[in-house]
């Protein structure tokens, strides 16, 4: 095995190079420091820095998380020991890289937070009350009957173009992420909010000055986009959630998403339904809501075993 100097002069250039060819922020390589340094005490009565082993690095890993360390702080360690070997390998100090087949921790799946189907009542019926013209009100109701009756994405939702609305349809065409398409159904609720909507948007568009193109979207504004910024309907969400008399603070887009994959799978839908209603390219992510599932059978046995 070639390698040049100590670990201490390894680190040294390590972080020369970390700072010249990232610009990395001094907090950035305080953390490095911080994580090298703390291996190379956990090594002090083991093998050299420089001769550690993938059995060194994975016994340093487990000595964390016997320590009831947070994953993602020992992902982070383990982040920095391997770019740390990786440059002892890219330079020649080492023949081999130790860390390089070492897999991190897994995540813990969140639960995602959601709301109470009371929580979204009192949201859908605050929103037609929300908005300084009666033109803003009707939006406002569209996208909020919209939102919950899809689980849309809210960059989803605001850039609908107004084609997709057209002829009072049943479903609606989304392209999301990745440039997947998918139809998604429309409540009725939605689809009368969606009705009164365009009717306005129509007229407004029929009282544009003559040579002015026409609106693309169902959201339109004259702004850069064309259409609502996902800002400018976050801070809508915000004063429905007041009008309603919850904490604008733990209402979200991305919570009524939620709301509307747990409702539907509380009510029986079945997961491979809600991944494709969500737009998820892989089954593993629609997989956070299994804990709804989970409740559910709960219940069932409870309710239908003969011995509960």
């Amino acid at each position: 095995m070639s390698h040049t100097g100590t670990a201490e002069g390894w680190l040294r250039a390590f972080l020369d190079t970390i700072r010249a060819e990232q610009d990395a922020a001094t907090n950035t390589l305080s953390a490095y420091t911080r994580d090298i340094r703390l291996f190379m005490d956990f090594q002090r009565d083991r093998a050299p820095v420089e001769e550690a082993t993938r059995a060194d690095i994975e016994a340093f890993l487990s000595a964390l998380d016997s320590q009831g360390m947070a994953t993602a702080t020992r992902a982070r360690r383990l982040s920095a020991l391997r770019q740390f070997y990786r440059f002892a390998f890219v330079e020649g100090y080492r023949s081999d890289d130790p860390a390089a087949l070492i897999r991190g921790p897994a995540k813990a799946k969140r639960v995602p937070d959601s709301l109470t189907m009371a929580e979204v009542d009192a949201l859908l019926a605050a929103a037609p009350r929300v908005g300084r013209t009666e033109t803003d009100r009707l939006r406002n109701t569209c996208m909020m009957q919209m939102l919950y009756a899809t689980g849309l994405r809210v960059s989803e939702l605001v850039s609908l173009p107004v084609a997709a609305a057209r002829g009072r349809p049943r479903m609606i065409l989304i392209r999301g992420k990745g440039g997947r398409d998918r139809m998604v159904p429309l409540s009725a609720d939605a689809h009368d909010a969606l009705a009164a909507w365009l009717t306005e948007h129509d007229r407004i568009e029929e009282a544009r000055p003559r040579g002015t193109p026409p609106a693309r979207f169902l959201f339109p504004s004259r702004g850069k986009s064309g259409h609502l910024t996902r800002v400018s309907f976050f801070l809508t969400l915000k004063q429905i959630a007041a009008q309603a008399g919850l904490n604008p603070e733990k209402v979200s887009p991305h919570k009524l998403r939620h709301a509307f994959a747990t409702h539907l799978l509380q009510g029986g839908a079945d997961l491979r339904a809600i991944q494709m209603l969500l737009g998820h390219a892989d089954i593993s992510t629609t997989e956070i809501y299994t804990h709804v599932l989970d409740e559910r059978l709960r219940a069932l046995v409870l309710e239908k075993h003969p011995l509960a």
